[in-house]
């Protein structure tokens, strides 16, 4: 027994039951709706801040104003920021004292850079750590193991300075030594006694000045 029902438009007409058949066929499916459930709620800004920072601290210590600048740059509110900030410093994972004298004694006269105290300080200045912290950080120096530091790079740079004159070698080393943050008395005091001790001779200051 057939059942009563009307005739698709296209009966009849082979052609446009194909075409029909096709459109339907190629159409997209329609998106499924939204799952509100599996998306879940945004995340906490607070929370998010967090990790920022704990990522940021994993391997290597930071002064409060790197911290403050990566935050800003994620966007993080102000406000939620600095509580952070002021929170992560009471428990110790931001010390700015800390992180110069770790700075200096990685970078400074037994460091792998031996740079001297003008440099460094230029450096702990970039890093956002305030003055006087750094005074501090830089008062644990010893003169003689910064002389000694320097004595070490003229040496070194010396052996590959056999080919030029003394006052080009010089000029070299003591700009060297300049540009690690040496004063000009104690860069040519040592440059003077290791040229000596190579059996160099150091020129006099005319001749550095021609």
């Amino acid at each position: 027994m057939h059942e009563d029902r009307p005739a698709p438009s296209w009966a009849g007409d082979v052609s446009v039951g194909v075409d029909a058949w096709t459109r339907r066929a190629s159409a997209p499916p329609a998106p499924p709706p939204a799952d509100r459930v599996g998306v879940g709620p945004d995340a906490d800004p607070e929370a998010v801040a967090r990790k920022i920072l704990l990522d940021q601290l994993t391997g290597q210590a930071r002064s409060r104003q790197q911290l403050s600048d990566k935050l800003a740059a994620k966007n993080v509110p102000v406000e939620i920021a600095t509580r952070l900030l002021d929170r992560f410093e009471e428990v110790g994972l931001v010390d700015d004292g800390a992180f110069a004298r770790a700075w200096v004694a990685s970078r400074g006269a037994g460091g792998g850079k031996a740079l001297a105290k003008r440099a460094l300080a230029q450096e702990l200045r970039r890093k956002g750590i305030d003055d006087e912290v750094a005074r501090e950080a830089l008062g644990e120096i010893d003169p003689g193991d910064e002389e000694q530091a320097a004595r070490v790079l003229v040496r070194k740079k010396l052996r590959t300075l056999t080919r030029v004159d003394d006052t080009v070698a010089t000029r070299r080393l003591v700009g060297m030594l300049a540009r690690k943050g040496y004063g000009s008395g104690l860069s040519f005091a040592v440059v003077r006694d290791e040229l000596e001790a190579a059996g160099r001779d150091e020129p006099d200051e005319a001749q550095l000045d021609d």
